[in-house]
């Protein structure tokens, strides 16, 4: 086996330790294991040293050209980004794929492996929740992100009409969106495990990448130094 063939190997089994052991394991997002489960997730390398935005933006579209694929993950072991240069790089990609296509087919977010924890507010501890092992882009259909948001594919997954009078609907209280109530949950979750044991957590797996990499290559980026 290549050494780029390794690091394929390897960035995979790392990103799927984060996947199960912590989205998964934790419950930080309630459809990961069963779309993954389903086979609507696919993952891919990019294993260039100096990846470009013309190489990054390939795997997005090989992915967003495949409907069979709700979630999908580009991983990007040589990327030495900090995470707000993550974020910018992001930005540009995102236009990117809107000018092949002419309309945005996948919404693209920014994952990072030292992204610090802040539990002032649900939403400033995402990006904690999202530390993969390797700079990460996710990458969700935005047709199948608005049939979650909605409940089901045809947007009725909760309401029988049959069931419900006017009166009763109206005193029902309006729920946040769905994006929000998974914030808050997964802060309630890092609080109750605290915010020590998800970091240590995290930290293994970014250990276990470390040392695996530096069997692979030297030069690959170290990240679980000083997280």
């Amino acid at each position: 086996m290549s050494d780029e063939e390794t690091l394929r190997s390897e960035a995979l089994r790392l990103y799927r330790r984060y996947a199960v052991e912590i989205v998964e394991g934790l419950s930080f997002c309630p459809y990961a294991e069963k779309t993954r489960e389903d086979g609507h997730t696919r993952e891919l390398v990019v294993t260039d040293e100096a990846p470009t935005d013309a190489a990054i933006l390939e795997a997005i579209e090989a992915i967003a050209t495949d409907p069979v694929v709700h979630v999908g993950f580009v991983i990007l072991p040589w990327l030495a980004l900090d995470q707000p240069a993550l974020g910018h790089r992001v930005e540009d990609l995102r236009k990117a794929h809107f000018a092949v296509r002419g309309r945005t087919v996948v919404a693209i977010e920014g994952f990072h492996p030292r992204a610090a924890p802040d539990v002032s507010a649900a939403e400033r501890l995402t990006p904690f929740v999202r530390r993969t092992p390797d700079p990460t882009l996710q990458l969700t259909r935005l047709d199948v992100l608005e049939r979650v948001r909605r409940g089901t594919p045809t947007g009725t997954a909760f309401f029988d009409p049959e069931a419900m009078d006017l009166e009763t609907l109206l005193g029902e209280p309006v729920k946040a969106p769905l994006h929000e109530r998974i914030a808050d949950t997964n802060l309630e979750t890092v609080l109750r495990l605290g915010v020590e044991e998800v970091e240590a957590r995290l930290r293994d797996i970014l250990r276990d990448r470390d040392a695996r990499y530096a069997a692979i290559d030297p030069r690959i980026p170290r990240w679980a130094e000083s997280t």
